[in-house]
């Protein structure tokens, strides 16, 4: 009997994603930053663009994650 998708867990979750970008032969670097894209985008979202907010949120430095803004292109929305 498979989960429905809200059931499963995020490690789960990971682990389907994983398998389909390794079958589609997708380079771990590639990998990884669309993955800290999507991740920094959401939290942008979520926190409306707020630097110090999102920062202590994803337990990284303002200043770390301002220039991971720069390195990966993000627009932030003001």
């Amino acid at each position: 009997m498979t989960k429905k998708y809200e059931e499963l867990t995020i490690h789960q979750k990971l682990v389907s994603v994983i398998h389909d970008m390794v079958e589609k032969e997708i380079h771990l670097t590639e990998a990884l930053e669309e993955f800290e894209k999507i991740y920094i985008e959401t939290a942008a979202s979520k926190y409306n663009s707020n630097i110090t907010k999102m920062a202590r949120a994803l337990g990284v430095h303002r200043n770390t994650l301002h220039n991971r803004f720069k390195t990966l292109k993000i627009k932030r929305k003001k």
